[in-house]
């Protein structure tokens, strides 16, 4: 989508909410931000597991590359992996290292663990409260060899080191934007596969990166510190890093469209197959929509304001696409009748469907 210098995907799970569902077999509790049951902010339903790819130029549009449903004992940050390897299986070798993006929701330790030699860059957001270590310089005259070396703690500038690269301009949007980054840094592993073995715990090493700017673009508030981890086979440039995780929230544009006026989340099926047909049908919608973006004129309504041509969000090119339908040959017959359904036999009940709990899993 665009002209874009490296391409950037950002992995992403939201919720399709199925309060009062009882017949809906695969629901588990998710983090919901307005809605809640038994005065917690978690709703019951489905997750979906998108993988969009994202530009670099100011826009609302992003391209879906990869929809998956999870259930509800799968690891997001394996699903995300194996959707990662899908999609890479279709990139040619000679082109330029993507860049997925991931938010906070992600562990980057098993991010690392899991993408193992993928000619790609992860780049995930970090609390500001975690702490990393550097290799030990100086070994133990008795006993174990020590794994870790100096605490680095993101929120004790006290213990920070000095960078090994460092970045900083002047942005329209955000000011003076300065980039520092720390190579070959590592975490205490609490969640891996040999977990409560006496096997050593793997070590995974990154880059960690911390991007500070002066304002933000409507200055509704103060900037925070944003701490990034940095996973690849080669170093960041930390000039297109930070703009690849401001691209990442095109996709939050997204989804508010897909739910609001492609209506991916009012139908209440009951089968899980059935929310993933209508999803596939609702993120074709979308490329429609997207595909159609040069071919359609401004229709826009006397109190809004003109938008150039390639400027067009997907509200208004939704609004413009029926006059390319008169342009189109006919994609349907038409529907034929096929008498009346004899429905269900004289005497015969249906009975009650049955009931599956949603499943709440352990922090």
């Amino acid at each position: 989508m665009g002209k874009q210098a490296v391409p950037g995907s950002q992995p992403k799970f939201v919720k399709y909410p199925l309060a009062g569902s009882e017949t809906s077999p695969q629901r588990a509790f998710y983090h919901h931000p307005s809605r809640h049951s038994a005065g917690q902010p978690i709703v019951a339903g489905w997750a979906y597991h998108w993988i969009a790819q994202v530009s670099f130029a100011h826009d609302s549009w992003t391209a879906p590359r990869k929809i998956r449903r999870l259930k509800p004992a799968d690891n997001i940050n394996q699903v995300a992996v194996e959707q990662i390897k899908e999609l890479l299986r279709e990139y040619p070798d000679d082109a330029l290292v993507p860049i997925f993006v991931f938010d906070a929701g992600y562990e980057p330790g098993q991010l690392a663990l899991a993408w193992g030699s993928l000619r790609a860059a992860a780049l995930t957001r970090l609390r500001s409260g975690r702490c990393f270590y550097t290799d030990p310089t100086e070994l133990a005259s008795t006993g174990r060899p020590p794994r870790h070396g100096h605490k680095f703690a993101c929120a004790d500038h006290t213990t920070w080191l000095e960078p090994d690269q460092e970045y900083a301009s002047e942005d329209s949007q955000y000011g003076h934007v300065h980039v520092r980054a720390w190579h070959h840094l590592h975490a205490i592993p609490r969640n891996h596969p040999k977990r409560g073995t006496r096997g050593p715990r793997p070590l995974m090493r990154g880059t960690l990166i911390l991007v500070e700017v002066a304002q933000l673009p409507k200055h509704t508030r103060v900037p925070k510190q944003l701490w990034l981890w940095w996973h690849a086979p080669q170093q960041p440039l930390l000039s297109q890093v930070w703009r690849a995780y401001v691209a990442r929230f095109t996709l939050e544009h997204t989804f508010r469209f897909v739910k609001q006026f492609l209506n991916w989340t009012l139908p209440r099926v009951r089968h899980p197959e059935q929310a993933d047909r209508w999803t596939w049908l609702v993120a074709l919608a979308y490329t429609q929509l997207r595909l159609a973006r040069p071919l359609v004129a401004d229709h826009r309504l006397p109190w809004e304001k003109p938008l150039t041509e390639g400027k067009l969000t997907p509200y208004r090119v939704r609004r413009a696409f029926p006059s390319l339908l008169r342009h189109l040959p006919r994609l349907a017959n038409v529907p034929k009748p096929c008498g009346r359904s004899p429905g269900r036999p004289k005497g015969r009940l249906s009975g009650h469907a049955p009931r599956y709990p949603a499943v709440k899993k352990a922090a």
